[in-house]
């Protein structure tokens, strides 16, 4: 099978460029052809083309031309969509219909309902955007990197392409990280068809089991920025002493100092390679994921899992779906600091418990989240989208080709 992955890149990277590349890495080593068509937001940086991406965000032709000429060169049995803002734009869609070619994207976030991308901005969250194609509140509220501008053109983009049929007519099918997301997806003002949603969750490498006696202390890994709960994470160490190591960097990083600074139980490491995140991870006796904002996955998550690791998490999003409480890991309400000293607790003290939690954990790593168990589900995908396509599409005359 030959599969064109596309991706617009982030200035930094993130989550969402490890799966692009960890996909094209597995379907390679499954024999499929596969080449990437990549743009980087690197390339806006002076006002002007800030003002041009933005403009651009609807329809940009320039990307046009460069799909198109990489549809006519590789002929691809499909193309699979990561991201397209802002640069490619939908235009990729519009561009592979042309050519009959079926399409698939995946869902990282939720910038098609909330031009956020995360339902979450000013302190709380904004589930109310989902039902909106115009959600105009949200321009006033400057949700999009705190300006009018720049948030203001993804409403109108998402907004003109929902009234024009785009995301319900030019892609054929969306793949959902978690049955909730896709729920959210559907209820939405998308008006998406049911069966355009696949739930499909991430993958991770078997990073191997940890160690049997974990030493103490507790880790969290992620960006250090509100919606990831951070403010949470420091009230109920101030509550509660735990031992606690902290990896990532972000806005909120000064207040992370600050307090590691008068609490010499926290330690903060700062951002760390993959190796020594790892590491912790084997040793640690828990990991805690105190995002507020409804994820669309975790893949921390699915990390800790295969190491054998329990997880706290808060209650919301994609933890929601992965953490099962008092199987593999323990749940508390998000923003509740109290709930997460009472697990904190619970974990800290019981090691017969920890031990048990650890091990179901991996478990469900092993049957839910392998790079092999994700490529079955991911070809299953592929094939039942061409086939479908095939049946559907109009007989194209040779000089279309």
């Amino acid at each position: 099978m030959r599969i064109l992955q596309v991706h617009n890149h982030y200035k930094q990277s993130a989550g969402e460029d490890t799966v692009f590349f960890a996909e094209a890495a597995l379907l390679e080593s499954y024999g499929h052809e596969v080449e990437l068509f990549t743009l980087t937001n690197n390339e806006v940086n002076s006002v002007s083309e800030k003002l041009q991406a933005a403009v651009g965000v609807l329809y940009n032709t320039d990307s046009a031309k460069l799909v198109e000429a990489k549809l006519k060169s590789f002929k691809p049995d499909i193309v699979h969509v990561h991201n397209f803002f802002p640069l490619v734009s939908p235009a990729v869609f519009y561009v592979a219909q042309k050519r009959n070619i079926p399409v698939v994207m995946t869902l990282h976030n939720y910038r098609l309902i909330c031009p956020s991308a995360y339902q979450h901005y000013n302190g709380r969250l904004h589930l109310e955007n989902a039902a909106q194609v115009f959600p105009i509140k949200a321009i006033v509220e400057k949700a999009y990197r705190d300006s009018y501008f720049q948030t203001a053109s993804v409403v109108l983009t998402t907004g003109i392409h929902k009234l024009l049929g785009t995301w319900q007519t030019k892609v054929d099918r969306y793949i959902a990280l978690t049955q909730g997301a896709a729920d959210m997806f559907l209820n939405s003002s998308l008006k998406l068809k049911s069966e355009q949603l696949t739930v499909k969750p991430n993958f991770t490498t078997d990073l191997g089991e940890g160690a049997t006696e974990r030493e103490d202390y507790f880790l969290f890994v992620g960006r250090l920025s509100p919606e990831k709960g951070v403010e949470t994470l420091l009230r109920a160490n101030k509550l509660h002493p735990f031992k606690l190591k902290i990896i990532g960097d972000g806005p909120l990083r000064g207040a992370v100092e600050e307090h590691a600074a008068t609490h010499p139980n926290v330690e903060y490491l700062g951002y760390q390679k993959r190796p020594r995140v790892e590491e912790e991870l084997k040793h640690a006796k828990g990991l805690i994921f105190t995002s507020e904002w409804p994820e669309m996955f975790g893949m921390t998550i699915i990390e800790a899992f295969s190491t054998a690791t329990p997880v706290i998490a808060s209650n919301i999003g994609g933890a929601a779906h992965l953490v099962q409480h008092n199987y593999n890991g323990l749940l508390y309400t998000p923003q509740v600091a109290e709930e997460l000293v009472e697990q904190v607790k619970l974990l800290g003290f019981n090691t017969e418990l920890a031990s048990a939690l650890g091990q179901e954990a991996r478990r469900t790593y092993l049957q839910n989240y392998t790079a092999e168990v994700n490529y079955r589900m991911l070809l299953d995908i592929y094939t039942d989208v061409i086939r479908a396509k095939r049946k559907s599409a109009p007989v194209m005359a040779e000089a279309d080709l």
